[in-house]
């Protein structure tokens, strides 16, 4: 087989429509787009207008709430930490912050609030970590290597039960 040998399976490509082609095409004049009108016209863009009924995306309930000043943390794993300590990339006998790690291309993202330790991987050596937040898993991992995590954002209190 050679590149001059290749083409398309039969029905791959379908044949374009000959528009305006005389009355005989089927297709002549108007070209199937009838007489005169918006949608006769060129740079037509009325999408969702369902001709004066109320269009679906108004009759359709509204549903949720998106707060505005919500808080996005970005995540570091403890597999990442290691690699990039191994790689280099971070010093691990100085203190870990979140700019240490922005630095080494764990944190990426503009509108990021602080940085989140999770559990996945293992670490290996004892590190000094100061980040917003920690899972439990993640602390317990970092202190059985030997190292310390401090978190600078609060821990958000268990909700009590009225009664």
């Amino acid at each position: 087989m050679n590149l001059n040998e290749l083409r398309d399976n039969p029905g791959a490509r379908l044949k374009s429509k000959r528009l305006g082609r005389g009355i005989g095409s089927g297709k002549g004049k108007t070209s199937g787009k009838g007489v005169k009108g918006q949608k006769a016209r060129e740079g037509v863009a009325i999408n969702g207008f369902e001709g004066g009924q109320m269009p679906i995306y108004r009759r359709l309930p509204k549903r949720g709430f998106t707060n505005p000043f919500r808080k996005e943390y970005a995540p570091v794993n403890l597999g990442a930490l290691d690699k990039a300590i191994e790689a280099g990339r971070i010093d691990a006998a100085q203190p870990i912050t979140e700019e240490v790690l922005r630095a080494a291309g764990l944190v990426h993202g503009t509108k990021i609030s602080g940085v989140r330790l999770l559990a996945t991987g293992a670490i290996a050596r004892a590190v000094t970590i100061t980040v917003s937040g920690a899972s439990a898993a993640a602390v317990a991992a970092v202190q059985a290597a030997g190292g310390s995590v401090t978190t600078t954002v609060p821990a958000k209190a268990a909700p009590v039960a009225e009664g």
